[in-house]
């Protein structure tokens, strides 16, 4: 009797260990993923699909909230800001690689633990109203280049990608826009269908629907090949104006996340990425296929932030 007594003792004590061992495994609770740009967009897609992929392999809630402002530094700063437990997950898009020299915010890719980017490159276009007066691009550049000042035309913020993408064209064409800031791609194309600006240099998808229901006319691509879902829209550079601008985002956690929970994540986004609801997501939408995982999106970021450290100055922005 005294034997089995023992035996029991044992059986309990390891089954303790046993217990413990899994006690505090990740993840326990919701995993909030933080979107910089407003409802709507290429990034805030990307991170719903995401979360309805992921979610049901991490066995816990995960919920999308966006916060816009500042071409990102409101949300990057915030996620920067957080526990790196895992649980708060940041959209890095472009815009991370250019806050410090734009002096918004003292965040850059180091001050992240980088997970992944599950493709969706998009290219920037010359998107116009589809009563506008331009049937091509060589007609809406020419027209530019008469009249300094009067396109206006749309961004997703003062510093995002969008504004740089006319920067960048205003600078090799010698023309001159009048920028007109909005807090994502979405209200910008409200805004270019409701014919309050002249121009979006969002993303083909971005204005897809506006172009497939005849309100929009996308006149030129600033890519280096035609986008998929739109073939007979020219790039710039087929025109004869080697001026591409292209947006990229990524997903990271606070710097110093557990090595453990950094894998466990990005083993459910690498399945996520793969999973029929985001491959759909990415065809539908014409998306680049394509993943860097932790130790190619953290070499790519640090390239980006090195490129726009020096473009940045040069177009008019930020400290030189």
């Amino acid at each position: 009797m005294k034997k089995y007594c023992i035996l029991s003792l044992i059986v309990i004590l390891l089954a303790g260990i046993s217990l413990a061992g899994y006690a505090g495994t990740f993840p326990e609770k919701q995993i909030t993923i933080i979107v910089q740009a407003s409802p709507g967009g290429t990034s805030d897609t990307k991170c719903r699909t995401m979360a309805a992929a992921i979610e049901p392999l991490l066995g816990v809630p995960i919920v999308v909230i966006n916060k816009t402002g500042a071409a990102g530094a409101v949300a990057f700063s915030y996620v920067a800001s957080q526990k790196p437990d895992g649980y708060t997950i940041g959209n890095l898009s472009i815009e991370l690689t250019m806050l410090k020299a734009l002096g918004y915010a003292d965040v850059m890719p180091e001050n992240f633990d980088l997970l992944c980017m599950p493709g969706a490159y998009n290219p920037s276009t010359i998107t116009v109203n589809a009563n506008s007066p331009w049937n091509t691009a060589e007609e809406f550049l020419a027209y530019a280049k008469e009249n300094p000042g009067v396109i206006t035309v749309g961004n997703s913020g003062i510093g995002s990608i969008w504004h740089i993408a006319a920067l960048k064209l205003e600078k090799a064409l010698g023309i001159e826009f009048t920028h007109v800031p909005f807090t994502g791609a979405s209200m910008m194309k409200v805004a270019l269908m409701g014919g309050h600006i002249a121009c979006s240099t969002g993303s083909p998808m971005e204005n897809a629907s506006g172009v497939l229901s005849g309100d929009l006319r996308m006149l030129a691509v600033m890519a280096d090949k035609r986008f998929s879902k739109f073939p007979d829209v020219p790039t710039l550079k087929e025109l004869g104006y080697d001026v591409q601008t292209t947006a990229w985002s990524g997903l990271g956690c606070p710097k110093g996340l557990p090595a453990e929970t950094k894998k466990i994540l990005v083993d459910a986004l690498k399945k996520g990425y793969e999973s029929e609801i985001y491959q759909n997501m990415q065809k539908t939408r014409g998306y680049e296929p394509g993943f860097l995982g932790p130790e190619e999106f953290t070499e790519f970021a640090q390239a980006e932030y090195k490129t726009y450290s020096k473009l940045l100055p040069e177009l008019g922005m930020g400290k030189k």
